[in-house]
């Protein structure tokens, strides 16, 4: 079996793998971070989406050894300490949430999309965030809380640095 190294979440970790590992069963699996959800299995609901060196990428299509020496965040590594970041914070505020099931890759995404473009319009937010679903709710509030959590990044200099 290979072996595989990685940081996540800041931390180094190794794990041997089957060959056919998928990153989001790496990271359920062997590290026990299982924020990062399985929800279709088909690459469709972004429920499972990470930031590989600091893009965001579906791990249910990335095998676990194509991260090998990569940098892979996940929602747990999101705040600091206590502190939750200022898109997770915004999607707290603004009800950007119902059940929760897919919000961890909405983030994931939406933290994504304020490092290429720090000012998004609504119709940016809404395309941007096509290939995550949310089962619960009308969107309204999602877009209003990655519009909050992008005011919120420019103005602690976020943007940039994720």
């Amino acid at each position: 079996m290979p072996t595989v190294s990685m940081t996540v979440n800041g931390k180094q970790v190794s794990g041997e793998v089957d060959a056919r590992k998928l990153l989001v069963e790496f990271l359920r699996e062997n590290l026990l971070l299982t924020g990062t959800h399985v929800g279709c299995d088909t690459s469709q609901c972004g429920a499972c989406v990470v930031h590989v060196d600091g893009r965001s990428v579906k791990s249910c299509t990335m095998l676990a050894v194509m991260a090998d020496g990569a940098s892979v965040t996940t929602i747990e590594g999101m705040a600091s300490g206590e502190t939750m970041h200022p898109m997770q914070e915004a999607f707290r505020e603004q009800h950007g949430l119902q059940c929760g099931f897919c919000t961890p890759g909405m983030v994931m995404s939406a933290v994504d999309l304020v490092a290429v473009n720090p000012d998004p319009s609504e119709a940016e937010i809404r395309h941007w965030l096509g290939g995550n679903i949310c089962r619960c709710t009308g969107y309204h509030n999602i877009v209003e809380a990655v519009r909050d959590g992008a005011a919120r990044m420019r103005a602690l200099g976020k943007a940039a640095a994720e």
